[in-house]
C-alpha cells in the first residue's frame, strides 16, 4: 500500500519504522513496502519514499530492522509513476507515448505525459537497478518491480498506452522488453539471493488493454530470464481500479479476492510461484487461494484495519474488520475516499495508535487533501532544492 509517511527528506522515519514494527509484531511473514520511488523527479503521491542514493541509507536499515523485528522478510516495491503523476506535484511526466489519462473529469488532476526518448528509458533501467542495490545495501531481502496499476512498466505493457514503433512498442513481446531489461539489469547487480519478483497485472479491465493471455505470455518471457523468485498478480490503473474490486470493461469482480479466478488459470502455465492480493479479508478465503495453487496471499487493506490479524487468525479469531460503505456515483472518487479511509488508519498506527473504523468517508477525503496539499507544497521545495535545473 502506498503510506505517504515519509518525512520531508522523502525518507523513512518513525511514522514508518512504527507502521511497520507494528505489522511485524502482528504476525506477518513477509512485507512487501509500499512503493519506493526510484527518481525523486516523478512521485506517485507527496509523502512518498524515494531512494536513489546512499545519502539516508542509515534511514533504510533502521526500516529494514524494524520490520524484521519479529522474524518477518521485508521486501522493497520499487516503481515509477509513468504518466500518473499529479499536476499539481510537477516533475517528470514519462510515459512510453504522449497518451494523456482518460478519467473525464478528473483527466486535469494529472500531468502531460511526454513519449520517452531511449536515453530516458536506459536511464530509467539504470535507475531500477540502482535502488535495488541500495535496498540489498540497507538490509532488505529483496524487491519487488512494480509493473501494475497502470505505472510505468504497466503502461509500456498496454496498448492502449503504447503506441511506440520502435522496439519498445508494437507487439507484446516488444511492449515487454522494457520489464525485461529492467528485471535483467537487478538481477545482473544483486546477490543471488537477494530476492527479485514482479507485481503484475492480470488485466488492464479496459477494453481493448493488457487481458489475462497477455499475463500468461509475459509470465513465460519473465521465467526465461531465470531472475524472477515469484509474480504478484493484481489488476487495474487509475482509469480503472481493480486493485480496489471496480473494473472499466463490463466484468464482474469477485466480492473478495478479485483475482482468484485468473490467478488460478494462470498457475495452471506458470512456472513462475504466484501470489495473489486484491480485497482478501478472511482466513478461509487465503485458505481457498492457497489449496489453489497459488503460493502467496497478500492481504494489505486487511492488516491497514486490524494490523494483528495473522496472529488472531492463529488464536481462532475470525471477526472481519470493514470500511463504511460508499454509494456514491463517481467511481474515482469512491476510489479516492476508499484510499483516504486506508492512508488514515496507516497514520494512526504510525503513532502508535489502534484503527478506528467509526469514520466518516467525505470528512476523511477533505482531510486528506487539505494534508495532501500541505505535501505537496513541501515536495516541490524539496524538489527544488534537490533538482534545481
Amino acid at each position: 500500500m502506498e503510506e505517504n509517511l515519509a518525512t520531508e527528506e522523502q525518507t523513512p522515519g518513525t511514522a514508518l519504522w512504527n507502521l511497520y514494527e507494528t505489522w511485524a509484531n502482528g504476525g506477518v511473514g513477509l512485507i512487501i513496502t509500499g512503493n519506493v520511488m526510484i527518481d525523486g523527479r516523478a512521485l506517485t503521491g507527496p509523502g512518498g519514499v524515494v531512494l536513489e542514493s546512499d545519502h539516508f541509507l542509515e534511514d533504510f536499515r533502521t526500516w529494514a530492522e524494524k520490520s524484521k523485528s519479529n522474524g518477518t522478510k521485508i521486501i522493497m516495491q520499487i516503481n515509477h509513476p509513468g504518466r500518473q503523476v499529479l499536476s499539481k506535484m510537477g516533475g517528470n511526466v514519462w510515459a512510453p507515448s504522449a497518451i494523456p489519462l482518460n478519467m473525464g473529469g478528473f483527466s486535469k488532476m494529472f500531468g502531460l505525459p511526454k513519449e520517452m526518448t531511449i536515453s530516458e528509458i536506459e536511464e530509467t533501467i539504470q535507475k531500477f537497478s540502482n535502488t535495488a542495490v541500495l535496498a540489498e545495501a540497507a538490509g532488505f531481502d529483496g524487491v519487488e518491480i512494480h509493473a501494475a496499476h497502470g505505472y510505468l512498466i504497466s503502461q509500456f505493457l498496454s496498448p492502449l498506452s503504447n503506441r511506440r514503433t520502435d522496439r519498445y512498442g508494437g507487439s507484446l513481446e516488444n511492449r515487454t522488453n522494457f520489464l525485461l531489461e529492467v528485471v535483467s539489469e537487478v538481477r545482473k547487480k544483486v546477490k543471488p539471493e537477494f530476492a527479485v519478483s514482479v507485481k503484475l497485472n492480470s488485466a488492464d479491465f479496459q477494453k481493448g488493454g493488457f487481458d489475462i493471455e497477455d499475463a500468461k505470455k509475459v509470465i513465460s518471457m519473465l521465467a526465461d530470464t531465470k531472475g524472477v523468485d515469484f509474480v504478484e498478480l493484481s489488476g487495474g490503473s487509475y482509469e480503472a481500479p481493480a486493485m480496489q474490486g471496480d473494473s472499466r470493461d463490463g466484468r464482474t469482480l469477485a466480492r473478495e479476492a478479485y483475482f482468484l479466478e485468473f490467478a488460478k488459470e494462470i498457475t495452471k502455465t506458470s512456472p513462475i510461484p504466484i501470489m495473489i492480493t486484491g480485497g482478501i479479508k478472511r482466513k478461509e478465503i487465503a485458505e481457498e487461494v492457497i489449496a489453489s495453487g497459488v503460493s502467496l496471499v497478500g492481504i494489505a487493506t486487511a492488516l491497514a484495519l486490524n494490523p494483528d490479524l495473522p496472529n488472531d487468525w492463529k488464536n481462532g479469531k475470525t471477526n472481519v474488520n470493514h470500511l463504511p460503505m460508499i454509494n456514491w456515483k463517481s467511481k474515482p472518487l469512491v476510489a479516492l475516499a476508499n484510499m483516504a479511509m486506508v492512508k488514515y488508519q496507516l497514520k494512526r498506527m504510525a503513532k502508535r495508535k489502534r484503527p478506528s473504523l467509526n469514520i466518516s468517508p467525505i470528512l476523511t477525503v477533505i482531510k486528506d487533501q487539505f494534508r495532501t496539499n500541505s505535501r505537496i507544497k513541501k515536495y516541490r521545495a524539496w524538489k527544488k532544492k534537490n533538482y534545481p535545473s
